[in-house]
């Protein structure tokens, strides 16, 4: 049993400096927007061009993740998990700490974009291939019984990864002072993956290879077509297709909505200053940090469609009304900027997160049970990164373009709640869990 968990945790750590970097981007739009799509006045017109343009390249990373988890989990199911992950966390690593050292739009024009909008594509490749090694490599060792709540470990590093962004910003911005940071601090954030990095590789290669795969290996099981035998069959791309609209699409918009739609939304709509806004996100993450493994657990008892079935319903009807909540706490100075009392804020993003771990926590398990181990990483990767990177990471952007079209705030919550609801559908007609014994017994 130590050894199952020092597994989770030396996966974890290494997945929790992936999402650092990919979400770094998001913490810091604004800024970057100003570094790299020239000069503007941020968070007073909202949202303004440049945000617009930044958020653009925020989900550029996400588009590509696909390509990522086809090029990766391919390479993941014919030369092993461990080594293919090793890979993905080198590209994320060495693509954040470049950003860190790229000259801005002031010094070398538009130059400048271009190279920020490759690095965001290649750590959009390396997170492709990232997410879907980590939780088969947990999901393959983890006692039976466990692997929900083992599995949701890693899930909960996404949210800790954001987290972790948000603390670095902050301090980094207390420590520096606003103009320091704005000048040139904020590089520091980026350069601190090189750290995170080392650490990183160093844990990963002490790592042991999935028991799970070495078996498949010793008996000439391992695929050598791993796309075409996981997509190229009518059962396993009917299966990975009704995983990705009746689970992963509504994850995905309800994980981007309630929480970084959220932050974005205080900021840019309601003019709550960006730290006030960023420590009630970062205080709201760490107390809903528990009920990852909370909800993983229970998936283990009851299994993984009930918890998630019910997290999406709950996002559907319950998105709107904390939004409108968040509104009506906020009160608009004579300044115009928005003022919300901060146990409130925290409160209400916390309410927020519960939807989250519900949906978010059982799906790796869920995932990783319904494709044999010869095609998993792929088969597990693709729909994944589908639903997060084109549903979930396009949330942002329609939330803001209906700002931008005159439409009421709210109405850039219709997309998430119309796509929680839609999943909520399809998973409730057509999927169905593993039998409990099967669950609950080895993974294969």
């Amino acid at each position: 049993m130590a050894t199952c968990w020092r597994t989770v945790a030396a996966v974890s750590l290494g997945t929790l400096f992936s999402w650092y970097d990919f979400f770094l981007h998001g913490v810091m739009a604004a800024l970057l927007a100003h570094h790299f799509f020239g000069a503007g006045d941020f968070g007073v017109d909202a949202p303004s061009a440049l945000f617009m343009l930044s958020l653009l390249n925020f989900t550029a990373g996400f588009v590509v993740r696909p390509a990522g988890a086809l090029l990766f989990g391919r390479l993941g199911d014919m030369i092993g998990r461990k080594y293919t992950f090793l890979i993905t966390l080198l590209v994320m690593g060495l693509s954040t700490c470049a950003i860190g050292l790229l000259p801005t739009v002031a010094s070398v024009g538009m130059a400048a974009p271009v190279m920020l909008v490759l690095l965001r594509l290649l750590q959009g490749l390396a997170l492709g291939g990232e997410y879907g090694g980590a939780v088969v490599f947990v999901a393959e060792q983890a006692p039976p019984g466990r692997r929900g709540l083992h599995t949701a470990c890693v899930q909960a590093t996404a949210s800790l990864g954001l987290a972790m962004a948000l603390a670095v910003v902050l301090l980094l911005r207390a420590l520096l002072g606003e103009v320091n940071f704005i000048e040139w601090g904020w590089r520091l954030p980026f350069l601190l993956s090189a750290v995170l990095l080392a650490l990183g590789v160093w844990v990963r290669l002490s790592m042991s290879e999935s028991p799970v795969y070495l078996a498949l290996r010793q008996r000439g099981g391992a695929s050598r077509m791993p796309i075409r035998e996981a997509f190229g069959h009518r059962e396993p791309l009917r299966r990975a297709l009704l995983l990705l609209f009746g689970a992963v699409a509504g994850q995905a918009v309800v994980w981007y909505a309630c929480q970084f739609h959220a932050l974005f939304y205080l900021v840019e709509v309601l003019q709550v200053d960006e730290v006030q806004a960023q420590v009630m996100l970062l205080l709201a993450l760490l107390l809903g940090a528990p009920l990852f493994p909370l909800f993983g657990a229970l998936s283990d008892r009851i299994g993984r469609r009930p918890v998630l079935l019910g997290g999406l319903l709950l996002a559907a009807v319950g998105l709107i009304p904390v939004f409108d909540a968040m509104v009506a706490a906020t009160v608009i100075t004579p300044s115009g900027s928005g003022q919300i009392d901060r146990l409130h804020g925290v409160g209400l993003l916390l309410l927020l997160l519960l939807p989250v771990a519900m949906v978010y926590a059982p799906l790796a398990a869920w995932l990783t049970e319904s494709f044999p181990a010869r095609i998993r990483y792929t088969a597990v990767s693709l729909p994944y990164h589908l639903g997060n990177g084109w549903f979930g990471g396009l949330v942002p952007v329609i939330a803001f373009a209906s700002l931008s079209h005159g439409e009421v705030a709210r109405h850039g919550l219709l997309y998430p709640v119309a796509v929680a609801c839609l999943s909520a559908l399809v998973g409730g007609l057509w999927l169905r869990d593993l039998p409990a014994a099967r669950r609950r017994g080895p993974l294969g």
